[in-house]
């Protein structure tokens, strides 16, 4: 498996991938679910024309030869932590066929490290606590972060780094697109 940033050609099958690992049915319009609610295949075409796109913070699993081809995909983009700059990840897929074999695991790592780097403050996501908490996150509201909404108590999650200061909290708001779902 290689991790690498996305490419624009690999634009297709990162919507793909996405619709697959969410259970989403995939379709030529790229805007309307055929349900008619955007799903996540969509909203990661909004972020990425939205001015919290982070491109230096979108990478792609491709597999192992005969391939290659786009397993996984991670991002972040730029939200707002109390009027600073503060990252939320999302979404984070696997395509089904490989899930399990630690592709998601890779992207987390590449996609923290890329931020560590980059001296962000804080990661924040929704998610499962359980299948998150091995990557350092823990429930926002311990760091003193608000969630956009107070009903997804736990699983607002924040990653800390080390430019990370307690003065820093507050409500975070993530990048437009979000508000769209």
């Amino acid at each position: 498996m290689l991790i690498r940033q996305e490419r624009p050609s690999d634009i297709p099958a990162i919507r793909a991938v996405t619709a697959a690992a969410f259970g989403e049915v995939e379709h030529a319009a790229p805007s309307v679910e055929p349900d008619g609610v955007p799903g996540e295949a969509t909203l990661v075409g909004w972020l990425r024309e939205d001015p919290g796109w982070v491109q230096e913070l979108s990478f792609v699993a491709e597999s192992e030869p005969p391939g290659p081809e786009v397993v996984g995909h991670v991002l972040a983009t730029r939200g707002q932590l109390a009027g600073r700059p503060a990252l939320g990840l999302g979404p984070l897929s696997v395509h089904p066929a490989h899930q399990g074999r630690g592709v998601g695991s890779a992207l987390m790592h590449t996609l923290l490290g890329a931020a560590e780097a980059m001296r962000e403050p804080v990661v924040v996501l929704l998610g499962e606590p359980a299948l998150y908490r091995r990557f350092g996150f823990v429930p926002a509201s311990d760091l003193g972060i608000e969630a956009p909404d107070p009903a997804w108590g736990g699983y607002f999650q924040a990653r800390p780094l080390s430019a990370w200061r307690d003065e820093y909290s507050g409500r975070f708001r993530y990048a437009a697109p979000f508000d769209r779902l």
